[in-house]
């Protein structure tokens, strides 16, 4: 490990807590500040946008490694437009439109950089939308304090411990260290009480992101189950919860508080902290066992993470059962 790494991992850490700092004394100057309402797990109202912090770690360190552009200014264009977005409200196919436009440019720039032949870009599509379903998820799961930040803390270290494994780019490593540690400083304004929220700005941008490593690191179907499964409890809550709605004939449009990690906190009364911790071990437990499996092949990889989510689905149905009854 290089002093220049130490000293962006230091950075990073200090631009997390500043940007959350800056919302916290000028958030409601700056019109950035979130009013509960009945899908709200919270009561008081309270400064958003703090993940602009986050987002300045990802532009110095992305700036430092010598990123490349197609990779690092969609997505901080991508982020603004979210602040944008945490100020005032924008349509939903706007959003879907400017994330899209985002996402093709993040990948054809990581196919392109890789060299891929036909059949990648064919994918294209497919991609698309996990890359913008990703960011949209990560944004739809932050609704309690500290559980985007340490999904952030626990899903970027994996990364990081992945592309070291694997002989990566050792700036791409750094860097997803990096956006580790700047959640890890965002943290202690958003933890155990909610001082701050990481907004749309910040939670967009990790999804994004997120997302972009997951298809760069991936050289093969089996990296891809693994990167991805990284996000495993992000993805569960979400893919379940969307299958209760439509089975209750709900639009997927329409604003909820039904997810899993937001029945725990309001109808169960869980405190926050303790919900998005036992996320984040969940999280850590599913990514270190897919690291594990991996030797193993696709088909081991595949079957741990279908069985992780029966668990999943059958621990949340056993409690909407009881709140129903």
């Amino acid at each position: 490990m290089q002093k220049t790494d130490l000293m962006l991992y230091l950075i990073s850490f200090l631009l997390g807590g500043a940007g959350a700092w800056i919302i916290l004394k000028w958030g409601f100057k700056l019109s950035l500040f979130d009013k509960p309402n009945l899908r709200s797990s919270h009561k008081t109202v309270t400064p958003k946008g703090g993940g602009i912090g986050i987002l300045a770690a990802f532009f110095v360190c992305s700036i430092a490694f010598s990123i490349p552009k197609s990779f690092w200014i969609p997505a901080v264009f991508l982020s603004l437009f979210s602040l944008w977005g945490d100020r005032s409200e924008i349509r939903p196919k706007k959003r879907l439109l400017f994330q899209f436009a985002a996402g093709t440019i993040l990948l054809i720039g990581i196919l392109m950089g890789k060299g891929s032949g036909f059949a990648a870009y064919a994918l294209m599509p497919l991609l698309a939308i996990f890359v913008v379903g990703t960011a949209n998820y990560y944004n739809f799961m932050d609704g309690i304090n500290g559980i985007a930040g340490i999904t952030g803390l626990v899903g970027f270290g994996l990364l990081g411990w992945f592309a070291f494994a694997g002989d990566t780019d050792p700036q791409i490593i750094t860097l997803c260290v990096c956006m580790s540690f700047a959640c890890l400083g965002f943290l202690p304004f958003n933890v155990p009480k909610a001082r701050v929220f990481m907004g749309d700005v910040g939670s967009i941008l990790l999804g994004f992101v997120f997302a972009g490593m997951v298809v760069y690191l991936s050289k093969s179907f089996l990296d891809f189950v693994c990167l991805a499964g990284f996000l495993f409890p992000f993805y569960a809550d979400e893919l379940t919860t969307m299958m209760i709605r439509i089975r209750d004939g709900e639009r997927l449009s329409q604003p909820h508080r039904r997810h899993l990690y937001q029945l725990l906190a309001n109808e169960y009364g869980v405190q926050h902290w303790k919900v998005s911790f036992g996320y984040g071990l969940f999280q850590l437990l599913v990514g270190i066992s897919v690291l594990w499996l991996k030797s193993a092949g696709s088909m081991a990889v595949s079957f741990a993470l279908i069985l992780y989510f029966c668990a999943f689905v059958i621990f949340s149905f056993m409690l909407r059962d009881k709140i129903e009854c």
